[in-house]
């Protein structure tokens, strides 16, 4: 069986082969890897535990081939392209023979200080090309890798060292985020005092301060020096841990999804070419942190499990100034591009010089991650960005599915804006209603669960099975609930319409507030807008909305009235908005998503008690909403 899909028959092919026989479906796109041993049966699982299990007593390395089975042909290839948060200093580039090589020296350093399989390594570290080096390394030597994003609290980092009792810290003295410097050292240090299973920490000099560690603290260049340039590969079994990575979550402690080898490997392989259509010799970016799953599986993982040339940004997309991620685009001829519609909306309020001054020639496909994409933005992104002539796809995935689940497939199978239209190969996706019944018919609307395993599904929350199956197993027998609703056209294109916790309940209409979104954000003058409930003395809750204007345009009554005409256009009365305010921000976490329970806390007027604000990309702006709302 082939590992490309090149045609929409094709791909309705493999996907009815991949329903009716799993097994033999993946065991042959399985072939396509290097393996110590092969496996004794393709899956074994059972919902009510639940357990499943992958690729049965498989053994293998995942580096051997991200890494060592493209040397022999394409070893001067170029792997990684990292580009700088400024735009004056030096990219690099790294062939894969020289990030294998590092890739190895690093691994010995770990064993230098240690480190040995099974233990859980945090990496809290800017987006340079050391991070993906140490991610490898500890896959390499079988260490559980903990990457934890760059920009979160030394509580939050503290919090997620304990959870996996890492003892080993990778982190660096700084970072560059725009016209910010980030000090990393300081923040670690902090966390350092909250939490006791750290034994070494081994920090990289990116910004040159002028700091002295402490005990048990070493110097990364120091600890490259006069290290082996060769490390076998550790044997792992298809089920020993890869990676755990934590979801922020709105409440409660953070989860920590544990994700294994083989499955993930296989999925993330497979996924990545296909939803592309990645064909060799194509320059790929995916904009994302390394700190998120969108950066494990489609930054690392999935683009060198094929050999693909995979770019890395340190900065953000508005420095030095709105048109950085086209400037990268044109000076790396980049052909395969995948950003979040946050980004793209924030792009969409500079002039259109910003696009227009940068030759975007080389784009084949373009892709969104991290939340439905509102149908402005869509067509902003097709018409400037792709000229018209690049497919766009529509990822829908999660921390926990650690693949891409529902998308289409450049070029091959039909796209829709704002759905992300069909399931991948393998991925079986049902509507549940109100009574847990699965609903059939097209078109509909319900929750989304999915009824049969998939290869890189997360097979355990870190420490906490029993909180793993009571969030994902017990909503629905025998069915993984994703936490989303979705709606499914007559055609079966999927539609996410946001977290079921976004639904409320107005004078005893269930109204889901992503498609009130939606209708808010056709308004010309407006770049984003978050919908909220809160509570309304006579239809029990009432809509709140948070809204951004284009810069130079004033909120006022008539937008206002604009605004809710729309609504009651395109979803009826019952979801016009009681209360608009106007605001220059919305409080977001580092992945792009909007934190709701904050925006409901304030819209109920609750201010003492939102909880930890620390990790947003930006708590700033809590303190102006709530200014605002007084």
């Amino acid at each position: 069986m082939e590992f490309n899909i090149s045609s929409e028959e094709q791909y309705r092919s493999y996907y009815q082969k991949s329903i009716q026989d799993p097994a033999t479906f993946w065991a042959d796109i399985a072939t396509n890897f290097k393996w110590k041993q092969k496996w004794d049966e393709v899956l074994d699982y059972d919902f009510s535990i639940p357990k499943i299990t992958w690729f049965k007593n498989a053994k293998l390395n995942i580096t051997e081939n991200c890494l060592d089975r493209h040397l022999e042909q394409n070893g001067d290839k170029i792997a990684i392209i990292w580009e700088p948060n400024n735009p004056n200093e030096d990219s690099i580039k790294l062939s894969y023979k020289e990030l294998h090589t590092k890739v190895c020296q690093f691994a010995n350093v770990l064993k230098n200080n240690g480190a040995k399989k099974g233990d859980r390594i945090c990496l809290y570290m800017p987006m340079v090309p050391e991070l993906a080096i140490a991610v490898l390394a500890c896959a390499r030597i079988g260490a559980v890798h903990s990457v934890v994003f760059a920009g979160f609290s030394s509580k939050a980092l503290a919090s997620r060292i304990d959870d996996a009792k890492c003892n080993i810290l990778l982190t660096a003295d700084g970072a560059f985020r725009g016209t910010k410097t980030i000090d990393l050292i300081t923040i670690a240090n902090a966390a350092l005092e909250m939490s006791s299973s750290i034994e070494t920490t081994i920090v990289l000099q990116r910004i040159k301060s002028d700091i002295k560690l402490k005990k048990q603290q070493k110097w990364w260049h120091n600890e490259i020096r006069n290290v082996a340039i060769t490390a076998e590969p550790e044997i792992m079994d298809a089920e020993d841990l890869l990676f755990i990575l934590y979801t922020s979550g709105s409440t409660g402690k953070p989860k920590g999804m544990v994700h294994t080898s083989a499955g993930y490997m296989v999925n993330t392989a497979f996924t990545f070419q296909n939803v592309f259509q990645y064909n060799k010799g194509d320059i790929y970016w995916c904009t994302a942190d390394i700190g998120w799953i969108t950066g494990h599986s489609y930054i690392i993982y999935g683009p060198l499990l094929q050999g693909a040339t995979t770019v890395m940004f340190e900065g953000i997309p508005t420095f030095p100034d709105g048109g950085r991620f086209w400037e990268v685009v044109a000076k790396h001829k980049v052909n395969l591009f995948y950003t979040a519609p946050t980004a793209i909306r924030a792009l969409e309020k500079f002039p259109i010089e910003m696009v227009n001054k940068h030759d975007l020639s080389s784009l084949k496909v373009l892709g969104t991650v991290g939340e439905p994409i509102n149908e402005e933005a869509w067509h902003w992104y097709d018409t400037h960005i792709g000229k018209g002539n690049c497919p766009i796809v529509d990822t829908w995935w999660q921390t926990e599915t650690g693949a891409m689940m529902i998308s289409s497939l450049a070029g091959i199978t039909p796209q829709k804006p704002t759905f992300a239209t069909l399931p991948m190969i393998g991925i079986q996706p049902v509507l549940m209603d109100d009574n847990g019944n699965e609903i059939t018919k097209n078109p509909a609307e319900g929750r989304l669960a999915i009824k049969f395993p998939w290869p890189s599904m997360a097979r355990t929350i870190y420490g906490n099975h029993k909180r793993y199956k009571d969030t994902y197993f017990s909503t629905y027998k025998n069915k993984y609930f994703t936490g989303d609703g979705a709606l499914r056209d007559a055609n079966g294109f999927y539609r996410i319409t946001g977290r079921v916790d976004d639904v409320v309940i107005v004078s005893g209409h269930n109204l889901g507030t992503a498609p009130i979104e939606n209708a808010i954000n056709e308004l010309s003058e407006i770049v984003e807008s978050a919908v909220v409930g809160f509570p309304h003395n006579i239809k029990g809750n009432a809509l709140y909305a948070y809204v951004i204007l284009h810069d130079g345009i004033n909120g006022n009554d008539s937008i206002r009235a604009d605004i809710n005409k729309l609504i009651s256009k395109h979803i009826g009365p019952i979801a016009k908005c009681d209360k608009i305010q106007f605001v220059k921000g919305l409080p977001k976490t580092r992945s792009g998503k909007i934190m709701r329970r904050i925006l409901r806390k304030i819209a109920s007027k609750e201010m003492d008690n939102l909880g930890d604000i620390s990790t947003l990309l930006n708590p700033d702006v809590v303190q102006s909403i709530i200014k605002g709302c007084l």
